[in-house]
């Protein structure tokens, strides 16, 4: 996505130099591939000096994002949410323990810049419509 990205600037006339990458990985292989594909195409980025868990280890805490652009795995279960009980990302809404969506969506609301920021996030077609362990309040 941020290879398209960078492909869309150029293709308008803009500069790649105006957009800066900040996420992470917890797949250390992952983590890698990304870290090489962007840097060959001379995005800058900050993916961490390391992979890591954004829920447990968020790299990028003050981070305040004009766009958001992201496409996490679906329905992760085993996200370590009866830790996170009390976090201030849950702005609207504890998410379930035994499901990671809403966690994701709102850990990206919480980074989205207050002047504006725009999200683009890629759910699970359930998400739409699932009301178990406070998902309908959430998304509501």
């Amino acid at each position: 996505m941020f290879c398209q990205s960078a492909r869309f600037v150029k293709e308008h006339q803009g500069n790649i130099r105006d957009i800066s990458v900040f996420g992470q990985e917890s797949n250390p292989t992952t983590w890698k591939l990304a870290k090489m594909n962007l840097a060959i195409r001379q995005l800058e980025t900050n993916l961490g000096k390391h992979n890591a868990d954004s829920f447990h280890d968020d790299r990028h805490k003050a981070l305040k994002a004009n766009y958001i652009l992201v496409n996490p795995p679906f329905n992760v279960s085993d996200w370590g949410g009866e830790r996170l009980r009390e976090d201030i990302r849950w702005k609207y809404g504890v998410p379930p323990v035994g499901n990671a969506n809403f966690a994701r969506l709102q850990h990206m609301i919480h980074h989205l810049s207050p002047a504006g920021g725009v999200s683009g996030t890629v759910l699970a077609n359930g998400s739409l419509s699932s009301n178990t362990s406070n998902e309908g309040i959430v998304r509501e």
